[in-house]
């Protein structure tokens, strides 16, 4: 199947509601309305005319048409808001500072930005569901205008303000790591050539550059070699003797081709050299787009789960809240991305049959004949080609039944090979699990179904294993994120899915790392 990502700018619904969000140009307080020692006596009919937006008519509907701001409240809000590049929000201004020295104008605009920058904080400032055709992971809903009426009166905007965004350590440590990168990004050094591939053992006038970037990324220290800390880690020492490429660089480059998902070789070649071309900019931009995608998240996820990372090819499966399983997952490739959805697991499918869709029978296979059909064990029925059940299927041995209106669902595969690559948007748009047996397993284990499901494994026929209990998947695409070990982790944007999320940030004229994988069978 394909998805296709609709760009902001093209949501006339989207772009009503970026209209009140204009760039910033700097971190610091922005310019606001008169603040009064208690609010100014502004009557209902005022606060009326003023009002346009339907969040503050509700917000002074539920408050009597009252004014609110105290300068202690104001005072408050400036603060939380002058802080806003801890969430990666810097670039985005939420309060517009009116001509107008009407007092009612001026107090529901300050109305206005603080339930735009509560909205930014507690469920993004972009509507997922705006930018691709498919998104049915659900976002959190909290009662805003609540929230602030109480916070406002309590007098405890600033704690309010910061219980809204996600509250693990993987939120905190990507806003530590924006700050850093966003206090580097007004330098830049010049792109690195793609002049042919760098060995160990060579000499190439690029290699002082690529110890300087390596270096700027915490991956090199001339002092200790290679860090081995990943983009987290801090940068000592000083540049590299000569343009010799050595093992010692090498190690540090294996270090951050991890971190991006590139064959960790220690060669230099064109997609490190992508990478390494990226600017702090860059990176910092990466990460309040990974802070906003989490921003997105409900922030209880289901305890028993798996998350599915689409730009990572990985797997995560959760019990009781308890990680317990990570592996190796391939994905849609660009073109036939695997949509993010949240669907859950029902059954497990022992030895399937699989029915090939007719966008491959019309695409890739609108050519075969039946000596094709017969090598590759499929035949005909109700007009559709289905491939038998055996080791040979595209599904391989098992499949993972989800519910979901997509036909998307993880399962096994008959080229294992792939795993082995970096890249691995490979796929039509569903899961393959690496070692699928083996996770199959694990999943009939602790739903306590091993026995129905060894007897149906063992037989040649499809067959199926319900689950007593559903087992919710969500398939997300975070291409910056926390790692096992604690570190910030980057990987390319192979769907390209983070620019008009980064746009509607505020970023601008910034690189946009990709490397794409070639699709080489006709698996789903």
């Amino acid at each position: 199947m394909t998805i296709t990502p609709r760009t902001i700018v093209a949501g006339a619904a989207l772009a009503a509601a970026l209209a009140s969000l204009t760039a910033s140009p700097a971190l610091g307080a922005q310019s606001t309305p008169n603040a009064a020692v208690a609010p100014s006596p502004i009557d209902a009919a005022a606060l009326k005319s003023a009002a346009s937006e339907s969040a503050t008519q509700a917000f002074y509907q539920r408050n009597g048409w009252r004014p609110v701001w105290t300068t202690d409240a104001a005072q408050a809000f400036d603060a939380a808001l002058a802080d806003r590049a801890q969430h990666g929000l810097d670039k985005v201004e939420f309060l517009q500072n009116p001509d107008s020295q009407n007092k009612a104008v001026q107090e529901v605009a300050r109305t206005g930005a603080a339930l735009r920058y509560a909205s930014a904080l507690a469920k993004g400032v972009v509507d997922p569901s705006t930018l691709h055709d498919v998104y049915t992971i659900p976002r959190p809903g909290p009662d805003l205008i609540g929230g602030l009426t109480k916070a406002v009166a309590e007098g405890n905007l600033g704690a309010w303000f910061a219980s809204l965004v996600p509250q693990d350590g993987d939120y905190a440590a990507l806003s530590s790591a924006y700050r850093r990168y966003a206090e580097q990004s007004g330098g830049g050094t010049a792109a690195i050539a793609d002049n042919g591939l760098i060995h160990i053992g060579d000499r190439d006038p690029r290699v002082p550059a690529i110890v300087q970037q390596l270096r700027g990324g915490g991956y090199y220290s001339t002092a200790g070699g290679s860090t081995g800390q990943g983009a987290s880690a801090p940068a000592t020492g000083g540049a590299a003797s000569g343009n010799q490429y050595t093992a010692r660089i090498a190690t540090a480059m294996k270090q951050l081709q991890r971190d991006y998902g590139i064959r960790a070789d220690g060669v230099v070649g064109p997609d490190t050299l992508t990478v390494l071309n990226l600017r702090p900019g860059d990176r910092a931009r990466a990460l309040a787009v990974a802070m906003e995608r989490l921003r997105w998240l409900r922030r209880a996820p289901p305890a028993t789960r798996i998350d599915v990372n689409t730009a990572a090819a990985s797997l995560n499966y959760y019990r009781d809240g308890t990680l317990v399983d990570t592996r190796k997952v391939i994905v849609g490739q660009p073109g036939r991305e695997t949509p993010s959805l949240l669907a859950p697991i029902y059954r497990l499918v022992a030895n399937p049959t699989w029915t090939v869709p007719k966008s491959i029978e019309k695409a890739e296979m609108a050519h075969v004949g039946a000596s094709y059909l017969k090598s590759h064990n499929m035949v005909r029925r109700g007009g559709y080609i289905v491939q038998l059940s055996g080791p040979t299927n595209a599904l391989g041995l098992v499949k993972f039944d989800m519910k979901d209106d997509q036909a998307i669902y993880l399962h096994d595969t008959e080229a294992p090979s792939l795993f082995d690559r970096s890249q691995r948007q490979l796929s039509h748009g569903c899961v393959r699990v690496y070692d699928a047996l083996g996770f199959a397993q694990m999943i009939a284990a602790d739903e306590g179904v091993t026995e129905a499901w060894d007897k149906a494994h063992a037989g040649s026929d499809q067959s199926f294993v319900a689950l007593p209990h559903e087992i919710p998947v969500r398939l997300l695409y975070h291409n910056v994120f926390v790692d096992a070990g604690g570190d910030i982790a980057f990987r390319t944007d192979p769907y390209g899915w983070n620019a008009p999320i980064a746009k509607a940030l505020g970023f601008r004229d910034t690189s946009n790392a990709r490397a794409h994988a070639d699709a080489i069978d006709l698996g789903p």
